[in-house]
């Protein structure tokens, strides 16, 4: 017959029989991970929570050693009682891995739980893990950390929800790293994409209008009879005319000729020539159909690729690109006359793109700065304009920011 329990002992000092108690709790806390992991028709549902609330007590006080051999013994089980998984999630980063790596016991709300409670390298490795869900993926990435974020984007198998890449496009305006990893993830949206590409390197500009830069033809098609009935009604349905004005072939703004001082945007891109100032800057902007926020940033994009989306959206010919790189006063050419390759990706930019598909591009910048866009994105966009003065009425208040600062005249 067992010996009665001992009560209220105080903790024996260090001797032969400390070790002898030692290798007790080694069995127990063996035995206890035992039952936990018996299938259930060995043991119900209550008794294998009673023996889970049993083994936390005892983990609480145990060696991290030991917790480890426990959080290893319980991985590959497919139910696992949830305080044992609460206690264990928040423990030291090998012991939680343990469980982190693959454990399929574990839910959606156990890991957005760690991720919120725990630290980097327990986000690290729930960002390693397989098929991880949209709602796991916004809680690890919420603190932005570079590790975590690069684990993500690189985890094929990591779902993305809309707002947790938007979390990461804004992001990248800083930690320009992430850009290629983000145009590699299936769930990436046009809207993203143009706005992510102010901040992009060269190569990735030219990926995201070889990839993004669709064609409207079936948006035209579908909505070819709704252009009379909305003028019929005197375009009074600011809804309908917001889309339509995205759908439309046309791109130049007819009705800004009859108020500009120049015959054409042509007449005004050769007057540009001579020297881009502020009050041509803003009628190549209105004859292009464009916000003057838009033709801002193309203006004064350091690469230039926008200026050839621009020319060939709005039809002017391949010339009228060189003539706004005069304007701009960059150079065209190095010592040996050979043009520079700033001015060389441009010219192949306008080479390789379709009108309609140009046209797509400036009217997701156009959107840039309207409902159209979430708060990130255009918080992004706006970055590095706002000590620029706004020398226009409300309506226009994101208005020429970069030009005010910019040109003269």
């Amino acid at each position: 017959m067992a010996e009665p329990l001992p009560r209220d002992a105080s903790p024996a000092p260090q001797s032969p029989a400390s070790a002898a108690s030692g290798r007790a709790r080694v069995a127990l806390l063996k035995r206890l991970a035992d039952v936990v992991c018996l299938p259930s028709s060995r043991v119900n549902g209550f008794e294998r929570a009673m023996t889970g609330d049993l083994l936390v007590e005892m983990l609480r006080e145990a060696s991290p050693q030991e917790r480890l051999r426990v959080s290893r013994r319980l991985a590959n089980l497919t139910d696992i009682p949830n305080p044992l998984v609460r206690l264990l999630l928040r423990d030291e980063p090998e012991i939680a891995g343990a469980l982190l790596d693959d454990s399929q016991a574990l839910s959606d709300s156990d890991l957005i739980a760690c991720a919120r409670e725990a630290g980097l390298e327990h986000r690290l490795l729930i960002a390693r893990r397989r098929h991880v869900a949209e709602a796991v993926v916004e809680a690890v990435i919420a603190p932005l950390e570079p590790p975590v974020v690069d684990a993500l984007l690189e985890n094929g198998e990591a779902r993305f929800s809309q707002a947790a890449l938007e979390m990461v496009v804004a992001a990248s305006r800083a930690q320009t790293s992430y850009i290629p990893q983000l145009l590699r993830r299936p769930e990436l949206r046009p809207s993203q994409a143009y706005v992510l590409f102010w901040w992009a390197e060269p190569d990735s500009r030219r990926l995201i209008l070889s990839r993004f830069a669709v064609s409207r033809e079936v948006l035209q098609e579908a909505a070819g009879d709704i252009f009379p009935l909305a003028a019929a009604e005197g375009w009074q349905d600011p809804l309908v005319r917001k889309a339509l004005q995205f759908i439309e072939r046309r791109q130049r703004n007819r009705a800004a000729v009859e108020k500009s001082p120049y015959e054409s945007l042509e007449a005004a891109v050769t007057a540009a020539q001579a020297g881009m100032t502020r009050q041509i800057a803003s009628e190549i902007a209105y004859l292009a159909g464009l916000k003057p926020m838009t033709a801002a940033k193309i203006l004064t994009d350091p690469f230039g690729e926008p200026l050839a989306v621009l020319c060939k959206a709005a039809g002017l010919p391949r010339s009228a690109v060189r003539a706004l790189w005069r304007g701009l006063k960059r150079p065209e050419a190095n010592s040996h006359g050979h043009a520079l390759p700033a001015l060389e990706r441009t010219l192949v930019v306008y080479d390789m793109m379709a009108v309609d598909r140009a046209q797509t591009v400036l009217r997701y910048w156009n959107w840039a700065l309207s409902s159209a866009m979430t708060p990130a994105l255009v918080e992004a966009i706006r970055s590095g304009d706002e000590e620029a003065v706004d020398e226009f009425s409300p309506p226009q208040r994101a208005a020429m920011l970069a030009l005010a600062k910019d040109f003269g005249g």
